[in-house]
Protein backbone atom coordinates (compact mmCIF):
# COMPACT_ATOMS: atom_id res chain seq x y z
CA UNK A 1 0.00 0.00 0.00
CA UNK A 2 1.29 3.54 -1.07
CA UNK A 3 1.39 6.21 1.52
CA UNK A 4 -1.45 9.13 0.19
CA UNK A 5 0.42 12.07 -0.70
CA UNK A 6 -3.03 14.25 0.76
CA UNK A 7 -4.20 13.62 4.76
CA UNK A 8 -7.53 14.89 5.76
CA UNK A 9 -6.99 16.03 9.35
CA UNK A 10 -9.02 14.36 11.50
CA UNK A 11 -10.85 17.29 13.59
CA UNK A 12 -13.05 17.63 16.14
CA UNK A 13 -15.77 15.12 17.59
CA UNK A 14 -18.00 13.84 14.93
CA UNK A 15 -16.69 17.21 12.38
CA UNK A 16 -14.39 14.13 10.70
CA UNK A 17 -17.52 11.72 11.16
CA UNK A 18 -17.77 8.69 8.22
CA UNK A 19 -19.34 10.71 5.52
CA UNK A 20 -16.17 13.27 5.26
CA UNK A 21 -13.55 10.36 5.19
CA UNK A 22 -15.65 8.37 2.71
CA UNK A 23 -15.74 11.20 0.29
CA UNK A 24 -11.74 11.99 0.53
CA UNK A 25 -11.19 8.14 0.65
CA UNK A 26 -12.96 7.97 -2.99
CA UNK A 27 -11.08 10.71 -4.31
CA UNK A 28 -7.67 9.13 -3.28
CA UNK A 29 -6.77 10.98 -0.69
CA UNK A 30 -6.34 9.69 3.07
CA UNK A 31 -9.75 9.96 4.93
CA UNK A 32 -9.59 10.76 8.81
CA UNK A 33 -12.04 9.64 11.26
CA UNK A 34 -11.80 11.91 14.32
CA UNK A 35 -12.26 8.65 17.37
CA UNK A 36 -13.20 11.34 20.04
CA UNK A 37 -16.68 10.75 21.90
CA UNK A 38 -17.33 8.23 18.95
CA UNK A 39 -19.32 6.29 21.88
CA UNK A 40 -21.37 9.62 22.66
CA UNK A 41 -21.74 10.36 19.14
CA UNK A 42 -23.46 6.78 18.28
CA UNK A 43 -25.79 6.97 21.35
CA UNK A 44 -27.03 10.30 20.58
CA UNK A 45 -27.60 9.82 17.14
CA UNK A 46 -29.81 6.74 18.04
CA UNK A 47 -31.52 8.39 20.17
CA UNK A 48 -32.31 11.42 17.43
CA UNK A 49 -33.81 8.57 15.69
CA UNK A 50 -31.02 7.59 12.80
CA UNK A 51 -31.94 9.63 9.92
CA UNK A 52 -30.79 7.48 7.29
CA UNK A 53 -30.43 4.03 8.98
CA UNK A 54 -26.74 4.43 8.97
CA UNK A 55 -26.15 3.96 12.48
CA UNK A 56 -28.24 0.70 12.40
CA UNK A 57 -26.54 -0.39 9.01
CA UNK A 58 -23.39 0.02 11.00
CA UNK A 59 -24.16 -2.08 13.93
CA UNK A 60 -26.22 -4.84 11.47
CA UNK A 61 -22.34 -5.47 10.54
CA UNK A 62 -20.78 -5.70 13.82
CA UNK A 63 -19.48 -9.45 14.24
CA UNK A 64 -21.18 -10.45 17.74
CA UNK A 65 -24.93 -9.48 16.77
CA UNK A 66 -25.97 -9.40 20.71
CA UNK A 67 -24.01 -6.88 21.59
CA UNK A 68 -24.71 -4.96 19.00
CA UNK A 69 -28.95 -5.58 19.41
CA UNK A 70 -28.42 -4.63 23.31
CA UNK A 71 -26.89 -0.90 22.48
CA UNK A 72 -30.10 -0.63 19.50
CA UNK A 73 -32.68 -1.76 21.91
CA UNK A 74 -31.16 0.55 24.65
CA UNK A 75 -30.42 3.58 22.88
CA UNK A 76 -32.52 3.82 19.74
CA UNK A 77 -35.33 5.81 19.85
CA UNK A 78 -37.53 5.56 16.02
CA UNK A 79 -39.44 8.52 17.34
CA UNK A 80 -36.79 10.79 17.55
CA UNK A 81 -35.84 13.54 15.45
CA UNK A 82 -32.88 16.40 15.16
CA UNK A 83 -34.35 18.62 17.35
CA UNK A 84 -34.51 16.01 20.02
CA UNK A 85 -31.62 16.93 22.83
CA UNK A 86 -32.55 15.59 25.97
CA UNK A 87 -29.95 12.54 25.66
CA UNK A 88 -29.20 9.84 28.04
CA UNK A 89 -25.56 10.00 28.12
CA UNK A 90 -22.56 7.30 27.64
CA UNK A 91 -21.39 5.84 30.96
CA UNK A 92 -18.23 7.77 32.02
CA UNK A 93 -14.89 6.28 32.09
CA UNK A 94 -13.67 4.84 35.52
CA UNK A 95 -10.54 2.44 35.81
CA UNK A 96 -11.72 -0.45 38.47
CA UNK A 97 -9.48 -2.94 40.63
CA UNK A 98 -9.00 -4.84 37.77
CA UNK A 99 -7.32 -2.51 36.01
CA UNK A 100 -10.01 -2.07 33.18
CA UNK A 101 -13.05 -0.02 32.18
CA UNK A 102 -16.47 -0.90 33.16
CA UNK A 103 -17.55 -3.73 30.90
CA UNK A 104 -20.32 -1.60 29.40
CA UNK A 105 -18.33 0.77 28.37
CA UNK A 106 -15.88 -1.11 26.94
CA UNK A 107 -18.56 -2.70 24.86
CA UNK A 108 -19.92 0.84 23.52
CA UNK A 109 -16.24 1.68 22.49
CA UNK A 110 -15.87 -0.77 19.92
CA UNK A 111 -18.89 -0.75 18.70
CA UNK A 112 -18.96 2.87 18.33
CA UNK A 113 -15.37 3.12 16.97
CA UNK A 114 -16.47 -0.01 14.55
CA UNK A 115 -19.87 1.71 13.06
CA UNK A 116 -18.06 4.34 12.54
CA UNK A 117 -15.12 3.03 10.69
CA UNK A 118 -17.03 0.22 9.23
CA UNK A 119 -19.45 3.12 7.47
CA UNK A 120 -16.40 5.15 6.37
CA UNK A 121 -14.85 2.04 4.28
CA UNK A 122 -18.03 0.56 2.89
CA UNK A 123 -17.92 0.80 -1.03
CA UNK A 124 -14.70 1.77 -2.05
CA UNK A 125 -10.77 0.38 -1.82
CA UNK A 126 -9.68 3.88 -0.56
CA UNK A 127 -7.04 4.24 2.69
CA UNK A 128 -9.14 5.06 5.77
CA UNK A 129 -7.28 6.26 8.90
CA UNK A 130 -8.78 7.43 12.97
CA UNK A 131 -7.77 10.15 14.78
CA UNK A 132 -7.05 9.64 18.91
CA UNK A 133 -5.57 12.12 21.72
CA UNK A 134 -2.81 10.43 23.89
CA UNK A 135 -4.46 13.25 26.12
CA UNK A 136 -7.52 11.61 26.53
CA UNK A 137 -6.14 7.90 27.59
CA UNK A 138 -9.25 6.01 28.91
CA UNK A 139 -10.98 5.27 25.61
CA UNK A 140 -8.29 4.78 23.68
CA UNK A 141 -7.35 0.72 24.09
CA UNK A 142 -11.20 -0.20 23.36
CA UNK A 143 -11.71 2.31 20.94
CA UNK A 144 -8.44 1.15 18.95
CA UNK A 145 -9.36 -2.08 18.94
CA UNK A 146 -12.94 -1.24 17.22
CA UNK A 147 -11.25 0.01 14.48
CA UNK A 148 -8.96 -2.24 13.90
CA UNK A 149 -12.33 -4.34 13.91
CA UNK A 150 -13.66 -2.79 11.09
CA UNK A 151 -10.00 -3.34 9.21
CA UNK A 152 -9.04 0.39 9.69
CA UNK A 153 -5.68 1.33 7.47
CA UNK A 154 -4.20 4.19 9.93
CA UNK A 155 -4.03 4.69 13.81
CA UNK A 156 -3.08 8.73 14.37
CA UNK A 157 -2.32 9.98 17.14
CA UNK A 158 -0.85 13.04 18.60
CA UNK A 159 -1.71 15.24 22.19
CA UNK A 160 1.30 13.87 23.98
CA UNK A 161 4.12 11.46 22.82
CA UNK A 162 2.01 8.13 22.34
CA UNK A 163 5.09 6.06 22.86
CA UNK A 164 2.91 2.43 23.64
CA UNK A 165 0.41 2.74 21.11
CA UNK A 166 2.47 1.13 18.23
CA UNK A 167 2.96 -1.58 20.78
CA UNK A 168 -0.75 -2.01 21.64
CA UNK A 169 -1.43 -2.45 17.50
CA UNK A 170 0.89 -5.14 17.54
CA UNK A 171 -0.77 -6.99 20.39
CA UNK A 172 -4.35 -6.79 19.24
CA UNK A 173 -2.98 -7.67 16.01
CA UNK A 174 -1.69 -10.89 17.39
CA UNK A 175 -5.17 -11.67 18.85
CA UNK A 176 -3.88 -10.67 22.33
CA UNK A 177 -4.56 -8.30 25.08
CA UNK A 178 -3.09 -5.30 25.68
CA UNK A 179 -2.08 -1.98 27.94
CA UNK A 180 -1.34 1.16 28.13
CA UNK A 181 0.54 3.21 31.37
CA UNK A 182 -1.71 6.02 32.79
CA UNK A 183 -0.88 9.39 33.83
CA UNK A 184 -1.83 9.98 37.14
CA UNK A 185 -1.61 13.46 38.71
CA UNK A 186 0.01 12.97 42.35
CA UNK A 187 2.40 9.74 42.11
CA UNK A 188 4.60 9.22 43.83
CA UNK A 189 7.65 7.91 41.88
CA UNK A 190 7.80 4.43 40.82
CA UNK A 191 3.29 4.26 41.33
CA UNK A 192 2.40 2.77 37.93
CA UNK A 193 -1.04 2.55 36.78
CA UNK A 194 -2.22 0.97 33.67
CA UNK A 195 -5.23 0.07 31.93
CA UNK A 196 -6.15 -3.11 30.19
CA UNK A 197 -8.16 -4.41 27.33
CA UNK A 198 -8.99 -7.75 27.03
CA UNK A 199 -11.09 -8.62 23.69
CA UNK A 200 -12.12 -11.93 25.68
CA UNK A 201 -13.95 -9.40 27.59
CA UNK A 202 -16.22 -7.79 24.85
CA UNK A 203 -16.44 -10.52 22.96
CA UNK A 204 -17.15 -14.43 22.72
CA UNK A 205 -15.28 -15.34 19.95
CA UNK A 206 -12.21 -12.63 19.32
CA UNK A 207 -9.96 -12.83 15.71
CA UNK A 208 -7.19 -14.75 16.33
CA UNK A 209 -5.14 -12.17 14.42
CA UNK A 210 -6.08 -8.76 12.54
CA UNK A 211 -4.31 -6.83 9.98
CA UNK A 212 -2.52 -4.29 11.97
CA UNK A 213 -2.67 -0.29 10.81
CA UNK A 214 0.09 2.16 10.17
CA UNK A 215 0.88 3.81 12.78
CA UNK A 216 1.24 7.65 11.86
CA UNK A 217 2.19 9.99 14.99
CA UNK A 218 1.43 14.06 15.04
CA UNK A 219 4.51 15.69 16.55
CA UNK A 220 5.08 19.44 16.96
CA UNK A 221 9.26 19.45 16.81
CA UNK A 222 12.08 17.37 15.85
CA UNK A 223 12.41 16.12 19.12
CA UNK A 224 9.19 14.40 19.32
CA UNK A 225 10.14 12.90 16.32
CA UNK A 226 13.09 11.66 17.29
CA UNK A 227 11.81 10.27 20.33
CA UNK A 228 9.20 8.29 18.55
CA UNK A 229 11.06 6.70 16.09
CA UNK A 230 13.84 5.68 18.86
CA UNK A 231 11.74 5.03 21.85
CA UNK A 232 7.71 3.91 20.75
CA UNK A 233 7.25 0.09 21.61
CA UNK A 234 6.46 -0.81 17.90
CA UNK A 235 6.92 0.28 14.76
CA UNK A 236 6.53 4.01 14.04
CA UNK A 237 5.10 3.88 9.85
CA UNK A 238 5.14 7.68 9.70
CA UNK A 239 5.44 11.05 11.48
CA UNK A 240 3.00 13.93 10.61
CA UNK A 241 4.51 17.06 11.95
CA UNK A 242 1.98 20.36 12.52
CA UNK A 243 3.25 23.55 13.32
CA UNK A 244 1.48 25.92 15.09
CA UNK A 245 -0.77 27.53 13.00
CA UNK A 246 -2.59 24.18 12.68
CA UNK A 247 -6.45 23.78 14.44
CA UNK A 248 -7.33 22.58 17.35
CA UNK A 249 -4.78 22.00 19.88
CA UNK A 250 -1.37 23.07 19.97
CA UNK A 251 1.81 22.25 21.63
CA UNK A 252 3.05 24.73 24.00
CA UNK A 253 5.59 27.35 22.95
CA UNK A 254 9.21 26.03 23.34
CA UNK A 255 11.41 27.46 26.69
CA UNK A 256 9.46 30.33 28.58
CA UNK A 257 6.21 31.55 27.79
CA UNK A 258 5.61 34.76 26.84
CA UNK A 259 2.09 36.14 25.43
CA UNK A 260 1.19 38.95 22.86
CA UNK A 261 -0.60 42.63 24.06
CA UNK A 262 -3.95 40.52 23.01
CA UNK A 263 -2.67 37.40 25.33
CA UNK A 264 -1.90 34.64 22.71
CA UNK A 265 1.27 32.26 23.03
CA UNK A 266 4.37 33.81 21.52
CA UNK A 267 5.78 31.42 19.25
CA UNK A 268 9.32 31.81 17.74
CA UNK A 269 12.29 30.14 15.62
CA UNK A 270 12.49 26.92 18.49
CA UNK A 271 9.17 26.11 17.51
CA UNK A 272 9.76 25.29 13.59
CA UNK A 273 10.29 22.08 12.51
CA UNK A 274 13.70 21.36 10.28
CA UNK A 275 12.78 19.46 7.65
CA UNK A 276 16.57 18.54 6.57
CA UNK A 277 16.60 17.13 10.37
CA UNK A 278 13.16 15.06 9.77
CA UNK A 279 15.28 13.17 6.44
CA UNK A 280 17.55 12.29 8.41
CA UNK A 281 15.15 9.99 10.75
CA UNK A 282 14.71 7.95 7.31
CA UNK A 283 11.17 7.81 8.41
CA UNK A 284 7.90 9.06 5.65
CA UNK A 285 6.71 12.29 6.99
CA UNK A 286 4.11 14.91 6.44
CA UNK A 287 3.75 18.29 7.10
CA UNK A 288 0.64 20.35 8.53
CA UNK A 289 -0.58 24.12 9.52
CA UNK A 290 -0.93 26.60 6.87
CA UNK A 291 -0.50 23.84 4.05
CA UNK A 292 -3.64 24.47 2.28
CA UNK A 293 -2.99 26.17 -0.58
CA UNK A 294 -2.59 24.64 -4.32
CA UNK A 295 1.66 25.07 -4.15
CA UNK A 296 1.54 23.49 -0.58
CA UNK A 297 1.80 19.88 -1.99
CA UNK A 298 4.75 20.58 -3.89
CA UNK A 299 6.60 22.98 -1.52
CA UNK A 300 6.35 20.16 1.16
CA UNK A 301 7.54 17.33 -1.21
CA UNK A 302 10.25 19.45 -2.39
CA UNK A 303 10.61 20.05 1.46
CA UNK A 304 11.44 15.67 2.08
CA UNK A 305 7.77 15.16 2.90
CA UNK A 306 5.28 12.67 1.29
CA UNK A 307 3.09 15.22 1.40
CA UNK A 308 0.27 17.11 3.56
CA UNK A 309 -2.48 17.27 6.06
CA UNK A 310 -4.56 19.41 5.70
CA UNK A 311 -7.88 20.15 8.29
CA UNK A 312 -9.92 23.62 8.03
CA UNK A 313 -10.54 23.25 4.25
CA UNK A 314 -12.67 20.23 4.76
CA UNK A 315 -13.44 20.81 8.05
CA UNK A 316 -15.89 23.17 6.82
CA UNK A 317 -16.75 21.24 3.10
CA UNK A 318 -20.55 20.03 2.53
CA UNK A 319 -19.57 16.55 3.55
CA UNK A 320 -18.30 17.73 7.18
CA UNK A 321 -20.54 17.23 10.39
CA UNK A 322 -21.07 20.67 11.18
CA UNK A 323 -24.15 21.90 11.41
CA UNK A 324 -25.30 23.45 8.24
CA UNK A 325 -26.28 26.55 9.27
CA UNK A 326 -23.24 27.30 12.00
CA UNK A 327 -21.01 26.61 8.79
CA UNK A 328 -22.52 28.66 6.24
CA UNK A 329 -22.54 31.14 8.89
CA UNK A 330 -18.84 31.06 9.81
CA UNK A 331 -17.70 30.70 5.78
CA UNK A 332 -20.12 33.94 5.02
CA UNK A 333 -17.94 35.68 8.22
CA UNK A 334 -14.53 34.15 6.33
CA UNK A 335 -15.72 35.30 3.03
CA UNK A 336 -15.90 38.75 4.40
CA UNK A 337 -13.16 39.11 6.53
CA UNK A 338 -14.80 39.22 9.48
CA UNK A 339 -13.83 36.91 11.79
CA UNK A 340 -10.58 35.93 13.74
CA UNK A 341 -8.98 32.78 14.87
CA UNK A 342 -7.31 33.34 18.40
CA UNK A 343 -4.88 30.69 20.22
CA UNK A 344 -6.22 30.52 23.77
CA UNK A 345 -3.16 29.81 26.28
CA UNK A 346 -6.16 28.49 28.93
CA UNK A 347 -9.45 27.49 26.81
CA UNK A 348 -8.82 23.81 26.60
CA UNK A 349 -8.52 21.73 30.03
CA UNK A 350 -5.51 19.78 28.60
CA UNK A 351 -3.58 22.82 29.39
CA UNK A 352 -2.31 22.98 25.61
CA UNK A 353 -3.09 25.85 23.49
CA UNK A 354 -6.35 26.27 22.06
CA UNK A 355 -6.98 27.90 18.74
CA UNK A 356 -10.78 29.00 18.71
CA UNK A 357 -12.74 31.00 16.38
CA UNK A 358 -14.11 34.33 17.66
CA UNK A 359 -17.92 34.14 16.44
CA UNK A 360 -20.79 35.55 18.34
CA UNK A 361 -23.10 32.32 20.18
CA UNK A 362 -20.43 29.93 20.42
CA UNK A 363 -18.38 29.19 23.44
CA UNK A 364 -15.40 31.63 22.40
CA UNK A 365 -17.91 34.22 23.61
CA UNK A 366 -17.23 35.33 26.50
CA UNK A 367 -20.81 35.78 27.69
CA UNK A 368 -21.56 32.65 26.16
CA UNK A 369 -19.07 31.41 28.49
CA UNK A 370 -20.09 33.09 32.00
CA UNK A 371 -24.13 32.25 31.38
CA UNK A 372 -23.43 28.72 31.29
CA UNK A 373 -23.79 26.55 34.27
CA UNK A 374 -20.41 24.76 34.89
CA UNK A 375 -20.90 20.91 34.54
CA UNK A 376 -18.36 17.80 33.52
CA UNK A 377 -21.23 15.03 32.43
CA UNK A 378 -18.95 13.22 29.33
CA UNK A 379 -15.83 13.82 31.29
CA UNK A 380 -13.52 12.52 28.65
CA UNK A 381 -10.64 15.48 29.03
CA UNK A 382 -11.21 14.80 33.12
CA UNK A 383 -7.84 13.90 34.39
CA UNK A 384 -6.65 11.15 36.77
CA UNK A 385 -4.88 11.77 40.00
CA UNK A 386 -4.75 10.11 43.66
CA UNK A 387 -7.45 11.47 46.49
CA UNK A 388 -5.75 11.71 50.26
CA UNK A 389 -6.57 8.04 50.44
CA UNK A 390 -4.51 7.63 47.42
CA UNK A 391 -7.18 6.25 45.90
CA UNK A 392 -7.48 6.94 41.84
CA UNK A 393 -10.26 10.08 41.37
CA UNK A 394 -11.17 12.57 38.49
CA UNK A 395 -11.49 16.32 38.14
CA UNK A 396 -11.64 18.44 35.37
CA UNK A 397 -10.26 22.18 34.74
CA UNK A 398 -13.88 22.86 32.86
CA UNK A 399 -16.24 21.30 35.96
CA UNK A 400 -17.32 23.94 38.52
CA UNK A 401 -14.55 26.31 39.76
CA UNK A 402 -15.36 25.05 43.37
CA UNK A 403 -15.52 21.32 42.83
CA UNK A 404 -12.20 21.55 40.59
CA UNK A 405 -10.28 23.55 43.91
CA UNK A 406 -11.76 21.21 46.39
CA UNK A 407 -10.22 18.17 44.51
CA UNK A 408 -7.13 19.40 44.72
CA UNK A 409 -6.96 21.69 41.35
CA UNK A 410 -5.80 25.03 40.82
CA UNK A 411 -8.19 28.17 40.65
CA UNK A 412 -6.54 29.51 38.06
CA UNK A 413 -6.00 27.10 35.42
CA UNK A 414 -9.93 26.09 36.04
CA UNK A 415 -10.45 29.96 35.19
CA UNK A 416 -11.13 30.23 31.77
CA UNK A 417 -10.99 26.21 30.92
CA UNK A 418 -14.22 25.81 28.26
CA UNK A 419 -16.00 22.28 28.22
CA UNK A 420 -14.91 21.07 25.21
CA UNK A 421 -16.68 17.53 25.15
CA UNK A 422 -20.16 19.58 24.74
CA UNK A 423 -19.13 22.64 23.16
CA UNK A 424 -17.53 20.51 20.52
CA UNK A 425 -20.68 17.70 20.31
CA UNK A 426 -22.79 21.23 20.16
CA UNK A 427 -21.25 21.76 17.01
CA UNK A 428 -22.32 18.72 15.37
CA UNK A 429 -25.39 19.05 16.24
CA UNK A 430 -25.67 16.93 19.07
CA UNK A 431 -26.33 19.36 22.21
CA UNK A 432 -27.16 18.51 25.15
CA UNK A 433 -30.51 19.90 26.79
CA UNK A 434 -31.00 20.64 30.02
CA UNK A 435 -34.45 20.57 32.85
CA UNK A 436 -34.01 24.80 32.84
CA UNK A 437 -33.97 24.77 28.87
CA UNK A 438 -30.34 25.62 28.47
CA UNK A 439 -28.84 24.10 25.26
CA UNK A 440 -25.24 23.77 25.03
CA UNK A 441 -23.23 26.21 22.84
CA UNK A 442 -21.18 25.18 19.93
CA UNK A 443 -17.35 25.31 19.82
CA UNK A 444 -15.45 26.23 16.71
CA UNK A 445 -11.85 25.62 16.51
CA UNK A 446 -10.23 25.38 12.72
CA UNK A 447 -6.58 26.54 12.58
CA UNK A 448 -5.68 30.85 12.60
CA UNK A 449 -4.50 30.85 8.57
CA UNK A 450 -7.51 31.62 6.72
CA UNK A 451 -6.38 32.93 3.37
CA UNK A 452 -6.56 29.46 1.35
CA UNK A 453 -10.17 29.34 2.92
CA UNK A 454 -11.34 32.82 1.70
CA UNK A 455 -10.08 32.01 -1.87
CA UNK A 456 -11.50 28.51 -2.33
CA UNK A 457 -14.82 29.88 -0.73
CA UNK A 458 -14.65 32.77 -3.61
CA UNK A 459 -13.49 30.01 -6.08
CA UNK A 460 -16.51 27.89 -6.08
CA UNK A 461 -18.69 28.88 -3.68
CA UNK A 462 -19.47 28.68 0.04
CA UNK A 463 -21.62 24.84 -0.44
CA UNK A 464 -18.41 23.19 -1.58
CA UNK A 465 -17.10 19.37 -1.42
CA UNK A 466 -14.46 17.65 0.15
CA UNK A 467 -13.73 17.03 -4.32
CA UNK A 468 -13.98 20.80 -4.37
CA UNK A 469 -10.73 21.13 -1.51
CA UNK A 470 -8.80 18.44 -3.52
CA UNK A 471 -9.32 19.38 -6.98
CA UNK A 472 -8.41 23.18 -5.29
CA UNK A 473 -5.46 21.91 -3.73
CA UNK A 474 -3.96 20.18 -7.17
CA UNK A 475 -4.31 22.88 -9.00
Amino acid sequence: MEYPQLIQGGMGAGVSDWRLARAVAQQGAMGVVSGTALDSILLRRLQQGDPGGHMRRGLAAFPEPEIAREILEEYFRPEGTEDFHRFALAPMAAVNAEGTLQLDLERLLVVANFVEIFLAKEGHSGAIGINFLEKIQMPNPASIYGAMLAGVDYILMGAGIPLEIPGLLDAYARGESGSITLVVEGSERGDVTTLGFDPARVLSSPPRSMTRPRFLAIVSSNVLAKTMVARASGKVDGIIVEDYTAGGHNAPPRGELHLTDEGEPVFGAKDLVDTERMKDLNVPFWLGGSRSFPDSLSISRAAGAVGTQVGTLFAFCRESGFLSDLKRRFLELVEAGKVRVFTHPEASPTGYPLKMALVEGTMSDETEFSSRKRVCNIGLLRRIYRDENGKLAYRCPAESVEQYVRKGGSEQEARNARCLCNGLLSAIGLAMEYAGGYLERPFLVPGECLDSLRTLIRNVGLDYTAADVIRFLDT
